[in-house]
């Protein structure tokens, strides 16, 4: 069967009360983002606590399901038989034509659900189970009704024009991005950090991205492989513009100054002050890493504790209580997995310690950093000068 149309359904959004409408434009918004890399022209608008997309010429189902379904704040994407003529008798042949063109194989159990949200409709919801209930028996005696688990629920809705569908397919859910502001992820070549960026775009938050460069110890090759890691998370939380910082002088400098232990903790703080700085500059409110407890030795709580005391923003830490093979299952469900493993090593893994600190002291921390005060504030403004941008997705 082919569909004309598509109901969104929401969840979350339901509940904003008189601010819904604000939540309600922001999702018809993204959908538009996501239909723009499906060929065909379509048409997404409201009505009523309803939100449909319509396609106005011939267009690829499987690529506007997959489209859809990369959309934040949509619970189920369901496509929808949509008629005017509200005629009771023709209305009973419309749903037996549907349920004959929608469910090939019989073999099942339904249930009705009527809504009647236009009232001056004169058959009253109930009556309208039974009856529709009825004809599809008639049609298929092979089905059977069966109101408590049913294989196929049916629903139809009379408002403007006759809702008519039976497929639920679920989406992303979430809040549509762009409802609660914009953040900077620290996006690194790993597993984590893109997973980070998705699950806080999937909270309604508008995510830029910096990524740390060390020529020639990174190749271009993990730049690229970033790059691709951030169109990739972009399908979800739409256009992404990518900071790519030069650290290289940075590191050297610090690997020169600094007792090797301390190495990736100091690193650590000066991206959390670069990031920030660019963050300030792009409007971004707080910072969004893939730190998980315990994970690495600059994960540990005392080596969070001493990168996140040079911050004055908000650090969103969304793996924080998670494992490794969860954040492995999350990415494999939104596709970075397999970029992520290329071994193309980022700029940390080229400068760790062999014997990392694990229990930082922040004053030692600072000390150690003093031994940086001649140069370390010409480089840091040099990498913000040089600091190039590519926009992804």
């Amino acid at each position: 069967m082919k569909y004309q149309s598509f109901l969104i359904k929401y969840a979350e959004i339901g509940t904003k009360g008189k601010n819904r409408y604000l939540f309600e434009d922001a999702l018809i918004r993204q959908i538009k983002i996501a239909l723009k890399r499906v060929e065909g022209k379509f048409l997404a608008s409201k009505e009523s606590g309803r939100i449909y997309v319509e396609a106005l010429e011939d267009y690829d189902y499987d690529d506007v399901i997959q489209a859809l379904q990369h959309v934040f704040g949509i619970a189920w994407i369901c496509p929808l038989l949509q008629i005017e003529d509200k005629d009771y008798e023709n209305l009973k042949k419309t749903v037996v034509a549907y349920m004959d063109q929608a469910h090939p194989d019989k073999r099942f159990t339904f249930k009705v659900d009527c809504r009647r949200a236009d009232k001056t409709y004169p058959v009253r919801s109930e009556q309208m189970n039974r009856d529709l209930g009825e004809v599809i028996l008639e049609a298929f005696p092979e089905t059977r009704v069966d109101v408590h688990k049913p294989d196929v629920l049916l629903h139809v809705e009379i408002r403007k024009l006759v809702n008519i569908y039976s497929l639920m397919i679920p989406g992303p859910g979430g809040m549509p991005v762009g409802t609660n502001g914009k953040a900077m992820l620290l996006l690194s070549g790993g597993i984590d950090s893109p997973v980070a960026g998705y699950m806080i775009a999937k909270r309604g938050v508008k995510i830029d991205a910096v990524y740390f460069h060390a020529p020639p110890y990174t190749s271009d090759r993990a730049r690229q492989k970033v790059v691709d890691l951030a169109e990739q998370v972009a399908r979800y939380s739409g256009p992404i513009p990518l900071h790519v910082v030069n650290f290289t002088d940075i590191q050297l400098y610090i690997y020169d100054k600094c007792p090797h232990e301390e190495l990736t903790i100091i690193m650590r703080r000066y991206m959390m002050r670069i990031a920030q700085e660019i963050a300030g500059k792009n409007d971004a409110l707080a910072l969004i890493t893939g730190e998980s407890i315990g994970q690495v030795a600059s994960q540990t709580v005392q080596s969070l504790a001493a990168t996140n005391e040079v911050c004055t923003m908000p650090v969103f830490r969304p793996l924080i209580g998670f494992d490794k093979q969860e954040i492995i299952d999350i990415s494999e469900k939104i596709g970075t997995f397999e970029t992520s493993i290329q071994p193309y090593e980022d700029c940390c893994t080229i400068f760790v310690a062999k014997h990392p600190v694990i229990k930082p002291n922040i004053s030692r921390i600072r000390h150690s950093e003093q031994s940086l005060e001649e140069k370390i504030e010409e480089l840091v403004q040099t990498a913000l000068d040089t600091e190039e941008v590519i926009w992804c997705g």
